[in-house]
This record gives structure tokens, sequence and C-alpha cells, in this order.
């Protein structure tokens, strides 16, 4: 099955946001409450998504990946949001049964390819929940650097202080 990427439209904003609530159900049980990810996860991505994507800022950059015509993975970018670290990739999320199929990898190059077209002295970062072992392995292979962690609130819903790590590339190129 081929992969194509897009920059998303309005018209993509519920798949989109379907395919948010979803990963951080599967993804972060104990990093956000049970009673935000079995309830209103699903309505909270919707209003992000319809926001980010009928008001866009000009810095945002969302592109998503599709197979036979659906969305099965996402990234949201903020081109030069931190003086220091660059541009921020705000969301990356993949069908959890596509995990490993290359999808997150070829994300991250539409984010990289934008970056050098649009903010080439700019460099890439993130944020990644401690306890997400598997997308921390991933930006590692990818050749982010782990530059440390602190307590922070979850993004949405609520919930005590988790721990989550700055993931920085030294290049755009690397």
């Amino acid at each position: 099955m081929s992969t194509q990427y897009r920059k998303a439209t309005s018209e993509d904003r519920l798949a989109i946001a379907d395919l948010h609530a979803e990963s951080w159900r599967h993804t972060y049980r104990g990093a956000y409450r049970d009673e935000f990810l079995d309830g209103p996860v699903f309505d909270d991505r919707r209003a992000v998504w319809e926001k980010r994507l009928s008001e866009p800022p000009a810095n945002q950059f969302v592109v998503v990946a599709e197979e036979e015509g659906r969305i099965v993975g996402l990234a949201c970018a903020y081109g030069g949001d931190d003086e220091q670290w660059g541009t921020l990739l705000d969301n990356i999320h993949v069908q959890p049964e596509l995990h490993g199929n290359g999808i997150g990898t070829g994300l991250v190059a539409e984010v990289v390819n934008w970056c050098l077209a649009h903010h080439p002295d700019s460099g890439l970062w993130l944020w990644v929940v401690g306890q997400n072992h598997r997308a921390r392995r991933f930006y590692e292979r990818l050749g982010a650097i782990d530059r440390g962690a602190e307590l922070r609130p979850p993004s949405a819903g609520g919930g005590k202080r988790r721990q989550v790590h700055r993931y920085a590339w030294a290049t755009l190129d690397s």
C-alpha cells in the first residue's frame, strides 16, 4: 500500500481530530486523566483542529499521510516558534496499527522539507511525554537528542503535571 503525503485542508479537520484523539487514547493512559480520554477527548480535539485549520497562524504547517484516501497520519509544526530551539513539531500521530511502517518517518521528512523551504535557519524540536518510550526511541533513531526533561501540565484535559522531554535535532539535515 502506497502512502501519500499532502498539506492538510480544512476539510480534513474531523479525520485529523479523530486520529489525534484515538492516538492519545492509545498512547497516553496515565499521562492524561482516564475521564478525559474516555469522554471529551474527541470533542476537545475537534475544537482544536477546527480552529487550527480554519484560522491557521502564518507559521503553521499541517501535513497528512493518506492510504487509499484515508488519513492515517498527521504532523503539525510551527515554524520559528522558539528563538533558541526553532520550529516546534507540535503533533505527530499515526494510526496505532500502522506504527513501524515508515509513516512517521515520512511525516518528519515532510516537516523537515517545509522547514528547509520556509525556516532554513531554524532548528526543529518537540516535547515528548516521558512515559512514551516508543516515541522517544523513534526520535532518537531519527537523530534527535534528548535535551532534558521538566514537569509540565497536560496540554488538554487537566490532570497532574508529568515529565516531558525536549528533543531537538542539531541540524535540519541530521
